[in-house]
Order: structure tokens, then sequence, then C-alpha cells
């Protein structure tokens, strides 16, 4: 399988903070959400390494033997294991609620209200669909992702190049693409964006403004856009990919470990790349769990990203 490899950055990274990022450039080999849940029953079809390798994404941990038997000349590195959080979305939005403990979902309620008393009557939620409508949730939503966390520290916002614009109209001008806003009278507070995978709507982007983020905004569209898609009675996943988070966590119904990491030719360079980062990863566990004891974790995470 040809797959054109794309500059992918090694990145060094301490919580959501890079401090190094060192390019490569690598074929990408993922593993939807249900060839990730058929294990290594469904792997897809390996694409043609790049120059540098391969960038493999979200890949079941009972999987990993048999990929790495496909290439036993590359150095695998930059291992990221954990798990990969979604929503069966069987039954109602209530079946879906009864999950949570009554705690969690007074809390839940509670955030809810508090935003929407902090907004006033401006307070607004709205669904983009239709081509027209991604035209106004991308020129309210990319200022907004501008400011973020994600967009500043990590290159992580909505993208908004024009290929990257034209790509998300052509999703929804095929129905593959639900998008969420949740505004104020001053503009745009949190934007959600999910495109879809046969029945799988896949969480894409998220982002909040940091000036409201102690009112909660991402968990409060998060929790009305879901309630949203159980209503539209189309989809059999909602799929939170690659990465931990006390956000997947907490919304999440299911999880199955996965990893991902990278495959590069064993040259000398890329070699050294793969000791650095170990090197790397290693100290700043031995850091975090150091913190962790001292009780100083939560501080040095505001300050990252900050």
């Amino acid at each position: 399988m040809k797959d054109t490899p794309t500059p992918t950055p090694i990145d060094f990274t301490i919580g959501s903070r890079r401090f190094l990022s060192i390019p490569r450039r690598l074929a990408n080999w993922s593993f939807s959400l249900e060839q990730a849940l058929a294990g290594s029953a469904s792997i897809p079809v390996a694409p043609e390494p790049g120059p540098d390798g391969i960038r493999v994404l979200s890949a079941p941990l009972t999987a990993l033997p048999t990929l790495l038997h496909r290439f036993p000349d590359h150095v695998i590195g930059a291992r990221q294991d954990y798990p990969r959080h979604y929503v069966a979305m069987v039954g109602s939005f209530d079946d879906y609620m009864g999950r949570f403990s009554s705690k969690t979902r007074s809390t839940l309620k509670r955030k809810a209200r508090k935003l929407e008393s902090a907004v006033g009557p401006t307070f607004a939620i709205s669904e983009h669909r239709s081509p027209a409508e991604i035209e106004r949730f991308l020129s309210r939503a990319a200022p907004l992702s501008a400011l973020t966390y994600q967009a500043r520290l990590l290159d992580a916002g909505l993208p908004d190049t024009p290929e990257a614009t034209r790509g998300l109209l052509a999703l929804a001008e095929a129905d593959r693409l639900r998008c969420f806003l949740l505004e104020s009278g001053d503009g745009p507070l949190a934007y959600l964006a999910l495109p879809i995978e046969g029945s799988t709507l896949i969480y894409a982007h998220l982002g909040y403004h940091p000036d409201w983020s102690r009112h909660s905004p991402g968990t409060v569209l998060q929790m009305h856009a879901l309630e949203r898609l159980f209503e539209e009675a189309r989809f059999t996943h909602f799929d939170f990919t690659e990465g931990d988070g006390a956000h997947k966590a907490m919304f999440g119904t299911h999880s199955l470990r996965c990893a991902s990491f990278v495959l590069l030719a064993p040259t000398l360079t890329n070699r050294a790349i793969i000791a650095a980062r170990g090197a790397f990863d290693t100290s700043v566990a031995s850091a975090r769990a150091l913190a962790q004891r001292s009780g100083a974790l939560g501080r040095i995470r505001s300050r990252l990203r900050a």
C-alpha cells in the first residue's frame, strides 16, 4: 500500500509543552476503532515505509508482535501506551448518563448550570453539518482555536489552511462531519469537530477559551454534543482516539489498551534520536513521580500550560 510520506515531528514534551521537535519523513499506519477492537484479527495493510520509516497510531497491544514482525529491521521508539477511550452508543442518552455515579451526574449538571448562568441570556450551543454551516463554524472557531494551549504549545489546534478547509467541506458535503459551537454574546467559548468514519464519530478537535477554563466550557459542550448525537441514533461509537486524559476517561464507557510509536530506518541518526527520546522520557517519568509524591504535580502542570 503506497502512502505519501509526510514530515512528522518526533516531539520531546513535558505535559502539554513541547521542548524539542525533530522532523522525520514517515508513512502513517493507523488503526480505526473497529480494527483496534478486532486486534490481531484485523490488521490494516502496512504502508510502504517513508525514507525514515513509519509512524504507527493507536495499535492494539495484542497486535504489536505481528506489526513488529513485518518490519524486523526498523527500530521502535517514542512509544506511548494508553487506554483508548470510546463511547459505545447503545441505548438512549439517559441510559448513557445512568452509567455515571449520582455525584458525577450532579457535578456535570452543576457545571452546565454555572456556565449558562455566567454567560447569561446569550448562552447558545449550535450544531453544524452542511457545508454552509461548516463554513460559519470555521469562521467562528478558528480564531478561538488560536488561543488554546493545543494550538500555542502543540500545533494541534483546529486546522485552518485552505487544504484543510476544503477537506472539511468535502466531509460535510458527504454528511460525514458533525461540529458543535458553544457561544456567548462576546464570541465562541468552545468548539468540537467530529469527522465520521462509517458509524463512528472521531474526536478530532476540542478547544475552549482559556479565560473561561474554570467554568469547564469544553466539558459542558461535550455533554450537550453527546446528547444530540445519541438522539440522532445513527452512530455506534464515539472514538476518543489516541492518548489518555481525564476528559476522555470520564466520558468514555469503555477503553482498549493501545500504543502509538515510530518504526525508524536503522540509520545512525535515527538510532540517536530514539536513544535521546528514550532517555528524555525516562527522566520526565522520574521527575513526575517525584513531583507526585511531593504534591507539586498540579502546580507544575498549570505552569507548563501557561
